[in-house]
């Protein structure tokens, strides 16, 4: 076996690997539709979050106390004797919720979610960041809807609210009582990005809204093909996705088996675990996101396919997300945050499989332990906690790399002598007709061989150390790749968010540098074919990794800079073992007395 092949072949499989990752970052294959890539959806418009304007005209009266309004009327096992009293708010307000982790703001005119602001996280604008996508006068996040996604009237109607609990877990209801319809909302906060829904509604079919879309990202965040944007959902014991291309028919699930289901992107999720029982079906119902002329974007249904206009073509795709109750009440939790492993975990819901980290998960999971560990207890600062952690990884692999540099530098010393063989059956190998000589081909492996054992060398030993540390290095590049604790993570200087890509693009040239210098150190072989594909290899790294996150391409140029210095170290000892080794005088001819 020649260990060049395996090389080459070690070093196009990586390059293959970080390409279509690099183009096609795919999520776990979707449990219907077609699994292809998700589009990323285009920014609303940057104004602030308005409530869905009124259709309807909403009631005037004064807000009748809780004690007159404990249930909605016709509620189960309270059917009154005589009609309730009406319960609505004299006006609009806006009910703002702060907790450790976000700040909320609900509209009573409907009683949606308008914003909900990570403290923890920033936005395009600095600020906090909105999971909230803003939208023109459609239903917010929590809003009554029908089964096809359209408004109640019961979204339009004022609410009166009532608060309770305490500063560290506050709650918030909402009740209405009129011409709209009857409905009670509750929200319950616990604390950290997880909070209680429970919503009643008497006497319409009815459905809790979640989506379109998650967040709002920049025009160049939008772009990215590192935005993954798909629902999610546990069904059973499996973790499935759903993309938004590809995907034309609504994606129904039922209440059974669903454990949970929510949208997300590479970094953030929101999620609703509904209680066992209470949930009939949950419906992702893609719809096409068209932009206003003055300005913002609204959600249009889906068309069937082959009515779908070349205008429409073009637009971004997302999802509503409905939870269709099993009767009149619906009792979920609801966790809306960033996809951090250790957080997730803790919930025991298993959201942090949503973290994608396979298929080396494994492996991951250390090595994002030990990145907290060295950020919370060496440097808070991410950059130099990479640096520091491909340190690490490097030293653990030493053992394996030093085999695999003795064994390159045995083959590239015994290189000659195989030439010289192949050399001698050159013109063995095939007969006058020009087919193989099979005995000429075995007696020439034989002779390899036997220079092999010889020699004590391992013709797969330049390449097997290597391969075995590629887990590592694709379990540490797709951490790297799915990390939140990145996003907007400065390192030095002009690189200020280590998930976005370097903006100079001075990361990715200087590693392709260290990637061609580290080419002319190592041992070549005198293929000439191969030493061209060695040599365009530093080429096609640099291309793959301009548009990466700069947090991938630290780790790799840290690497490369490592293993330079590693090369040169072996380099400078066999020259030194060169000079060392003084050659053997040539023996000297005898001149022979001529005969007299």
């Amino acid at each position: 076996m020649d260990y060049r092949r395996l090389l080459v072949a070690f070093l196009l499989s990586m390059a293959v690997y970080l390409g279509w990752m690099a183009l096609f970052p795919p999520p776990p294959p979707p449990g219907t539709g077609q699994p292809d890539a998700g589009e990323a959806v285009a920014p609303a418009a940057p104004a602030e979050p308005q409530p869905p304007a009124a259709t309807t005209g909403a009631p005037d009266a004064e807000a009748t106390p809780p004690a007159e309004a404990d249930a909605p009327a016709g509620a189960p096992g309270q059917a009154p004797a005589a009609p309730l009293p009406p319960v609505a708010a004299a006006r609009e307000e806006r009910v703002v919720v702060e907790t450790d982790a976000f700040r909320a703001t609900f509209t009573n005119r409907g009683a949606q979610l308008l914003s909900l602001v990570l403290k923890e996280h920033r936005g395009p604008d600095g600020k906090g960041l909105d999971l909230v996508r803003r939208r023109a006068g459609q239903p917010y996040p929590f809003a009554l809807v029908d089964p096809s996604g359209g408004a109640l009237p019961l979204d339009t109607a004022l609410y009166a609210v009532e608060r309770a609990g305490t500063a560290a877990a506050p709650e918030v209801a909402f009740r209405y009582r009129g011409p709209e319809g009857d409905a009670v909302k509750r929200f319950r906060f616990r604390g950290e990005e997880v909070f209680d829904v429970e919503a009643t509604v008497v006497g319409t079919p009815w459905a809790l809204l979640l989506g379109p879309g998650l967040r709002n990202p920049t025009a160049e965040e939008a772009g990215s093909q590192f935005l993954q944007a798909a629902g999610v959902y546990k069904q059973g014991d499996e973790v499935e996705t759903v993309v938004p291309k590809g995907t034309w028919d609504p994606v129904e699930l039922g209440g059974g088996g669903l454990r949970w289901a929510g949208l997300e992107d590479t970094y953030f999720l929101t999620v609703l675990v509904p209680e066992a029982g209470g949930l009939e079906k949950a419906v992702f119902r893609p719809v096409l996101i068209e932009p206003l002329p003055q300005g913002g974007a609204r959600w249009v249904p889906m068309p069937p396919k082959d009515e779908i206009t070349g205008v429409q073509k073009d637009y971004p795709r997302d999802f509503l997300l409905l939870f269709d109750p099993r009767g009149d009440t619906l009792k979920a939790a609801a966790y809306w945050g960033a996809k951090e492993h250790e957080t997730l975990a803790a919930l025991t819901w298993g959201l942090e499989e949503t973290v994608r980290l396979s298929p080396f998960g494994f492996l991951a999971r250390p090595l994002l332990l030990a990145l907290h560990w060295i950020y919370d207890n060496v440097v808070a600062n991410y950059g130099w906690a990479i640096v520091l952690m491909t340190i690490a990884i490097k030293l653990l692999l030493l053992p394996l790399t030093h085999k695999s540099y003795v064994s390159m530098r045995k083959m590239q010393e015994l290189n000659p002598k195989m030439q010289a063989v192949r050399e001698r059956y050159r013109g063995k190998l095939k007969d006058k007709q020009g087919r193989p000589n099979l005995e000429a081909q075995r007696k020439m492996n034989e002779e390899i061989m036997g220079l092999y054992r010889s020699e004590g060398v391992n013709p797969a030993g330049g390449c097997l150390p290597m391969l075995l540390q590629l887990p590592v290095f694709f379990a540490f590049y797709k951490l790297l790749f799915n990390a939140v604790e990145l996003r907007g993570a400065p390192w030095i200087f002009w690189i200020q968010d280590l998930s976005a890509k370097d903006p100079w693009y001075v990361l990715p040239i200087v590693m392709g540098a260290t990637q061609f210098l580290q080419v002319k150190l190592a041992p070549m072989s005198g293929d000439p074919m191969q030493r061209r594909i060695f040599q365009w290899m530093p080429v096609l790294m640099t291309a793959l990794f301009l548009g990466f996150p700069s947090g991938l391409v630290l780790y790799w140029l840290t690497n490369n800079v490592l293993t330079i210095a590693q090369q040169a170290v072996y380099n400078r000892s066999r020259g030194t073992d060169a000079a060392g080794d003084e050659p053997e005088p040539a023996p000297r001819k005898l001149r022979r007395k001529p005969t007299p």
